[in-house]
């Protein structure tokens, strides 16, 4: 292992994009032609339901910190790639442009416990969020953590925090180096000191205080071996009590299911008194609900919605009565009371009934019901009588997306966000008592978002299905002729695209191009059914909706096939690496990011398991094994035929989707004839599937996209860009 990541960290360094200084040296105005590092071919076949499949490249899914090969074979492909993008003039004049759109001061919204306001804060160019307290909102803010001091390279992030009730201690959760797990911490706010209490292995958690602060709540898997902490699927998730000044060995189980080890358990606290238990067996919001009442003589947690088999956010509570959003009897969503003394479902008392809209979450703040909506991808904020009467709605800054309002039955404020692809993140405060918004902190950007518009454009998919698209773009673009354009797509997991403010996004179309984001089906975006038909069996629906996409698009005189970029992360990498392969003809370069590429053994690593929910289980089920066998972007790539220009980012320690994926998909593109664009892997040290990743990491790789993007479709940057 040492010798393994000695190899790659010696190799590796000095290929790393480098400074303005070294542009000159390293452009010569046309790339060379590309060799890529030969990749071993080791004989592996599988057999699938009397089919046999070939997997070549089976052994560059080993951990890199683990075997010196995978570790070389990494370090030869930063190697070309590097030496490519240093080919690229314009990639340094974006990574300034980049350096200076990022450096503006940027919040999270405020939580408030004990009277006191807790946040986080970045001014600009720091590599982490930092965290902060404050008495009152005129009042001056403390720093109370900071992590771009834990550690020299900055991938040491504060993934998450919740205050105690009294606000006296803070829980926070570390993230190291982009991987899903966490270690957590608690800081005592007076004193600013962080205690003794250290708890590991946690991942895929909820962080709950219990009411008297004595303690909180976490869920954990068991301790993995250290060679496959990184790569062994997780199995026997559980639910434990941390009393704060004990040891982690000492903490008490609170509840597991030993009769399925496949079963996800999260807590949270309700109404100071009620223990929520949520268990799931994968993505799908289907669920299974437990009650423990934290008062009297304290029992164990008892199930009162059995059957995995409905959505349910319950979201607040008075008395005995818990109020939820929930999808069962409604595919729009619903908001219903339970009992706790009769939680029979007959005994439900509908508060809200389903709209033709997409109802996304609920809170109870002042006494009045805040429900947000989808109508068209766009938020709309809704409010309620407990009795179900309908209130006037909140009203929001324009077109865009909304996400906030928590808070307590009886507080007089709360806080939301909202932002479009043209609007910055801004943070206001809403008066529960006047009906009123008021901006909190609007940033104050280093460039005008109101030269940029913003449209909702729908198209026709293969099979006559309306699907909607936003497309954005300076407003004194040219449209007499068509512009280098991104296309953006995600389709999976009940994901909604809402339109948010992107940098990435606002730089290309600064650049000059066009910004646009399918909403395809798979996503949540119109509810139960418009997720249905984009998974298991109905995936090509999301891939058809997408080559739909870019084919509007050019049919609209937005751009050409030449002109045409697509972009995609994670469940978007798959679809980027599906089209590229069923429709290379469209696109001028597909950028894959840490995407699932290999369909046939997601589900054999970390939390792909989880995944089956979408994808099926292709070991199991043979419809499952034909279908994925059938789009699977390392199974479907096209000898003979010309491909885009293809740059895939992943990262070494990427514990979501692991990167080999990603390494086989690059190394079968590099067996294959595939044309002269050049195929290109770049691997990221030291960050992860996205979460936690350091700005200076996040610019670098941006500007190495849009400096790929722009050198493949033909963007010209403005002479004075960046000046």
């Amino acid at each position: 292992m040492a010798i393994a990541v000695a190899a790659l960290a010696a190799l590796a360094w000095q290929y790393l994009p480098r400074d303005d200084s070294d542009a000159a040296s390293a452009t010569t105005g046309q790339p060379r032609p590309l060799t890529y590092p030969v990749t071993r071919v080791s004989p592996q076949t599988d057999f699938y339901f009397g089919e046999s499949v070939s997997d070549p490249y089976r052994w560059l899914e080993a951990e890199a910190r683990e075997s010196t090969q995978v570790a070389d074979w990494v370090a030869a492909q930063n190697v070309v790639t590097f030496e490519y993008l240093d080919t690229l003039e314009d990639r340094y004049r974006i990574k300034d442009r980049l350096t200076g759109l990022w450096n503006y001061e940027k919040f999270t919204l405020p939580f408030r416990e004990g009277g006191r306001y807790f946040f986080r804060r970045n001014d600009g160019l720091q590599n982490q969020f930092t965290l902060h307290v404050q008495n009152a909102l005129d009042e001056p803010a403390e720093l109370l953590l900071d992590p771009n001091s834990w550690s020299v390279d900055g991938a040491t992030a504060l993934a998450s925090y919740v205050p105690s009730r009294d606000g006296s201690l803070v829980l926070y959760a570390i993230q190291d180096g982009g991987s899903d797990w966490r270690t957590l911490k608690v800081l005592d706010t007076a004193t600013k000191k962080t205690l003794d209490d250290t708890i590991e292995w946690v991942k895929f958690s909820g962080l709950a205080w219990a009411p008297d602060g004595s303690g909180f709540y976490y869920s954990r898997y068991p301790t993995p071996e250290k060679s496959a902490m990184f790569q062994a699927v997780n199995y026997d998730h559980a639910l434990y009590f941390h009393e704060v000044g004990t040891p982690q060995h000492r903490d008490k189980l609170i509840y597991a299911r030993a009769d399925d080890p496949t079963i996800s358990v999260r807590g949270y606290v309700a109404a100071d008194r009620f223990l929520v238990v949520t268990m799931s067996r994968g993505t799908d919001a289907r669920y299974e609900i437990a009650i423990q009442d934290l008062e009297g003589e304290v029992s164990a947690p008892e199930i009162i919605i059995a059957g995995f088999e409905n959505d349910f956010g319950f979201f607040a509570a008075q008395e005995r009565i818990l109020y939820a959003v929930t999808d069962r009897g409604a595919p729009h969503k619903r908001i219903v009371a339970i009992d706790l003394d009769a939680p029979a479902e007959a005994n439900w008392r509908e508060v809200v009934a389903e709209s033709n809209h997409l109802l996304v979450d609920a809170s109870l703040v002042g006494g009045v019901l805040i429900a947000e909506y989808l109508e068209e991808v766009k938020s709309v904020v809704r409010r309620f009588e407990l009795t179900g009467k309908e209130l006037s709605p909140i009203r929001l800054p324009g077109i865009g997306s909304a996400f906030g309002f928590e808070g307590e039955p009886d507080d007089s404020e709360t806080f939301y966000t909202f932002s479009s692809y043209n609007e910055p993140t801004a943070i206001y405060r809403y008066d529960t008592r006047t009906d009123t918004s008021e901006i909190l902190r609007r940033p104050a950007t280093p460039f005008d978002p109101s030269a940029y518009v913003v449209n909702q454009v729908f198209f026709r998919s293969a099979d006559g299905t309306t699907v909607p698209m936003f497309v954005s773009h300076r407003i004194d673009l040219d449209r007499t002729h068509p512009v280098p354009t991104l296309l953006y797509g995600y389709g999976g997991f009940n994901i909604s695209l809402r339109p948010g403010f992107s940098l990435t996004a606002f730089a290309w179309m600064e650049m000059g191009g066009v910004y646009a984001v399918a909403n395809l089906r798979g996503g949540g975006e119109y509810g139960k059914a418009w997720h249905e038909a984009g998974r298991l069996l109905n995936k090509q629906n999301v891939f058809d909706d997408f080559i739909a996409a870019a084919e509007h698009l050019v049919a609209e005189g937005y751009t050409t096939t030449e002109q045409l970029g697509i972009f995609g992360g994670s469940n978007g990498g798959l679809l980027v690496g599906a089209v590229t392969n069923q429709r290379p003809d469209l696109f001028a370069v597909a950028l894959p990011a840490v995407g699932v590429m290999d369909m046939l053994r997601f589900d054999q690593f970390t939390a792909g398991r989880f995944w089956r929910d979408d994808y099926g289980s292709p070991s199991e089920n043979e419809a499952d094994f034909r279908n994925n066998y059938a789009f699977s972007p390392y199974h479907n790539i096209r000898d003979g035929v010309d491909y885009p220009a293809v740059l895939i980012t992943t990262a070494d320690t990427d514990d979501r989707v692991v990167p080999g994926h990603s390494f086989k998909y690059a190394a079968a593109l590099h067996a294959a004839d595939t044309g002269s664009k050049p195929k290109l892997i770049r691997i990221e040290t030291r960050a992860g599937h996205g979460s936690g990743k350091p700005t200076d990491k996040i610019i670098e790789e941006v500007a190495d996209r849009l400096g790929f993007l722009a050198e493949h479709t033909g963007l010209k940057l403005p002479e004075s860009y960046g000046n």
